[in-house]
């Protein structure tokens, strides 16, 4: 089981990581475009609040993953309670989502592995 976990671990904070990567790209896409000449005077400024308001969104959406993984990586109880959170919010983000989830779901719920996290 311990295997398992460390697999688990390492994919959350993978898919923490290519979320906090993604957010900064919604980001980094957006305020640039706002510098496109000849847009006018408002479309600069809706661009980057959109730009700043999704990146900054999907940035918090992605920490509890890292520090889930991290949790997890580490043998702490609460990162196996984060984890399994995490992957009930993460069932609708399909396809990667729903796969990790229901992974850690069956992992992490099994009796030998609540063991592992209690010694």
């Amino acid at each position: 089981m311990e295997k398992h976990v460390n697999i688990i671990a390492i994919l959350w904070i993978a898919l923490g990581a290519m979320s906090f990567f993604g957010g900064f790209m919604v980001f980094g896409i957006l305020f640039g475009i706002s510098f496109i000449p000849d847009m006018g005077v408002e479309a600069p400024i809706i661009l980057r609040t959109i730009g700043l308001g999704v990146g900054l969104f999907i940035w918090i959406l992605s920490i509890p993953k890292i520090i889930a993984g991290i949790g997890l990586l580490k043998k702490k109880e609460w990162g196996r309670i984060l984890t399994l959170i995490v992957s009930f919010f993460s069932l609708l983000n399909f396809p990667l989502g729903t796969a990790l989830g229901i992974y850690s779901f069956v992992i992490l719920i099994k009796e030998e592995t609540t063991q592992l996290f209690k010694s």
